[in-house]
């Protein structure tokens, strides 16, 4: 590493060239990369209802579909409205009363229970089916002309809507996510750097390393709306640390080594080694997301275990090399920090340690009570303003029609129409059923299969399933439409075994299933692996159990706060923010442990090792957490996306919990369990012999 060091710093302009020049197919990676917008495209493959949406997309060329509510149009301007929507690119059918009759027979020979699923006084219903998924950027052109087309007297309700609305909304906002972050982070690294110019220099090579990671998601093919959103910002926050680390290594290198290239490389040195363990939690911690049968947790897994390792990168390449080229810039530009001194800490804990322990136990138990019953929420739509198109669409379907969902039901062809009307008759009774639209109930009703146009015929039947749809009142993720989906999936096995039921509904009550067993699966690996690093870091037994419940006690206070305000979270909220505040924060337990063992090691008492581990690691910790902060908080308050609003407001706050927790209690804990940690951790003989 040092024969690498001293090259780097002697060719610097070179690397300097070098790193920018990878700025180039980055951007070009980046702006090919494929996002997703819709999250139940991340559901395992092997769910029947996933299944079922690949069987609809093979055998009937649909994709996707939205319900269009129209209001005050003649029967001749509805049917010509349809046949307009019929012509859009990616629109594979329609479905209406004037799509099923064209004209050929009055409305009044449509039974009552089938024109009420398509008219209510002067408003009319459509479906609408499109040839890809909800999240393709064809459907959601598709969308923007159908409301380009219908105008104002047509509302455009359903998941596909929702994706286009989302999808518009973050592209919007994600450049001024990542300007707020920048310029909040930029803040508080001047109060509490030494000179003007270096916030500039750190954000700058970090911004680097984040091209070079969004870039290479290129190589992923797709990621999710979410990931790119956060992902920057995120990487920004735990990434940070490494050049505040460097900045410090560089200047007490340079006050004992005349050389500056020499005190540099030393610094690079000294940074790796540090840096590389800090790292490994952060990464661990991301990896621990990839476990998740929801894969929208490998997608932002990976994604920010490369930014971190890309971080560490740019830390001890780029970095080093502007902070040389720039040298005398930053001395002129140099000052005083701002921070008041961290001697009082130190002081306060170490006197009152028996109190904070008490305090910390009896924190623990609302914290980990709330944080167990923190409410979530699965429908996607609720997490978008009242006042975009999608929403004001849905509230228009479940007031006008009192449909929230449709839920769509392939039945093997080969059931006879007798079954299936039957069937028809009992999905109708179930409760929160508005309607039951099959072929075979059309045909029943006494509407021949001659007198139906050819598109409606092949919209319901191909050669191996009829389709049917099930207009529910209950809303997407409620209790009420979970037990009315398997309600009819009962009766739908009792006439047809391989039928299926599928739909936005019965993928979010698999999405719940899913990630209820996600939360514990991903807790335990990312507790097991981050118990492991710190074990072998600190080379203890007891102090990995200590550390991992600290942060654990701090995630704890930072997601029952939720309970306690009767705040509501997006699912994916409490799963990966435990874990990133665990892999992104227990460093900063780490950093005072170690202080307080070499100083234990070097024959100090309890009390003394504890509180110089404070006096000297506090001011690090704080300005981590802050940095932590700054990067979240501000894109958590401007969000209007309540899923990404969410993650960066429990992300900041998780970071202060965490530095109150490691800067008050863990000195108390340290202090208690002395005994303890001396007894099960490796090359403490002589702290043993220290009263």
């Amino acid at each position: 590493m040092n024969r690498f060091a001293r090259w780097l710093v002697k060719h610097r302009v070179v690397v300097v060239i070098v790193c920018l020049a990878l700025m180039i197919p980055s951007v070009f990676g980046m702006m090919s990369t494929k996002v997703k917008y819709d999250l139940l495209y991340y559901l395992p493959e092997d769910l029947d209802t996933i299944k079922g949406q690949n069987i609809l997309t093979e055998d009937f060329g649909k994709g996707a579909f939205s319900l269009c509510v129209t209001e005050g149009l003649s029967e001749v301007a509805q049917a010509d409205l349809e046949e307009a929507v019929r012509n859009v690119p990616h629109v594979e059918s329609v479905i209406g009363y004037a799509s099923i009759l064209k004209g050929s027979l009055p409305v009044e020979i449509l039974p009552d229970n089938l024109r009420e699923m398509f008219q209510k006084d002067d408003a009319r219903l459509m479906a609408v089916f499109f040839d890809e998924t909800s999240s393709a950027e064809g459907t959601m052109e598709a969308i923007q002309q159908i409301r380009q087309i219908a105008g104002k007297k047509c509302f455009v309700a359903g998941l596909s809507a929702v994706v286009t609305d989302t999808k518009q909304l973050v592209e919007e906002q994600e450049g001024i996510y990542v300007a707020i972050a920048v310029a909040l982070s930029c803040v508080v690294l001047m109060l509490t750097m030494d000179s003007f110019l270096l916030p500039f220099i750190f954000l700058l090579c970090i911004g680097v390393s984040i091209v070079w990671n969004m870039g290479s998601n290129y190589f992923l093919g797709e990621i999710s709306y979410i990931t790119k959103a956060v992902a920057a910002v995120l990487q920004l926050a735990v990434t940070l640390d490494y050049s505040i680390f460097l900045w410090h290594s560089y200047k007490e290198n340079k006050a004992v080594i005349a050389d500056r290239e020499e005190a540099m490389a030393k610094a690079i040195q000294l940074t790796f080694s540090s840096v590389l363990g800090s790292s490994l939690t952060t990464v661990a911690g991301f990896i621990a997301l990839c476990a998740m049968s929801f894969t929208l947790g490998r997608d932002l897994g990976i994604v920010m275990s490369k930014g971190v390792i890309l971080g560490v990168l740019a830390t001890v390449t780029l970095l080093p090399c502007v902070i040389l080229m720039m040298d005398k810039a930053i001395e002129k530009t140099s000052h005083k920090p701002l921070l008041p001194s961290m001697a009082g800490i130190s002081k306060f804990v170490v006197k009152n340690y028996k109190v904070l322990f008490v305090v910390l136990l009896l924190i623990c138990i609302p914290a980990f009570y709330g944080y167990s019953n923190v409410g979530v929420y699965y429908d996607m739509s609720a997490a978008l303003p009242e006042e975009l198109e999608s929403t004001q669409a849905n509230h228009k379907l479940a007031d006008t029609f009192d449909v929230s969902t449709t839920h769509l039901v392939l039945v093997d062809a080969d059931v006879s129409q007798k079954a299936v009307c039957d069937m028809t008759d009992e999905m109708s009774e179930v409760d929160g059923v508005q309607q039951v639209l099959s072929l075979d109930s059309l045909l029943s009703a006494g509407i021949p299969e001659s007198i139906l146009p050819n598109d409606v015929v092949e919209l319901l039947k191909s050669d191996r399933y009829q389709l049917m749809l099930i207009n529910s009142e209950y809303v997407v993720s409620s209790d009420a439409v979970n037990a009315q989906i398997e309600a009819l999936n009962a009766i739908l096995k009792k006439y047809d075994e391989g039928g299926m039921l599928i739909g936005e509904a019965p993928c979010t009550k698999d999405l719940i299933s899913c990630t209820d067993n996600d939360f514990k699966v991903v807790n335990i690996i990312s507790i097991a692996a981050i118990f492991v690093i710190i074990a072998l870091v600190l080379r203890s037994l007891s102090l990995p159990v200590l550390l991992v419940a600290l942060i654990e006690a701090a995630i704890a206070a930072n997601l029952c706060i939720p309970y306690f305000t009767n705040t509501t979270l997006p699912f994916v909220a409490p799963i990966l923010i435990s874990t990133i505040q665990l892999g992104s924060t227990v460093d900063y337990a780490i950093l005072m442990t170690t202080k307080y063992l070499q100083n234990r090691r070097s024959g100090q008492g309890r009390k003394e090792a504890v509180g110089a581990a404070v006096a000297s690691s506090a001011q690090s910790i704080l300005v981590s957490g802050l940095s932590f902060f700054a990067a979240t908080f501000g894109v958590g308050l401007y969000s209007n996306v309540d899923i990404i609003s969410s993650m960066c407001s429990l992300m900041a706050r998780g970071a202060l919990c965490s530095v109150v927790v490691v800067l008050f209690l863990l000195p108390a804990v340290l202090l208690m369990l002395d005994k303890v940690i001396v007894h099960s951790t490796l090359n403490m003989k002589s702290a043993r012999n220290v009263k």
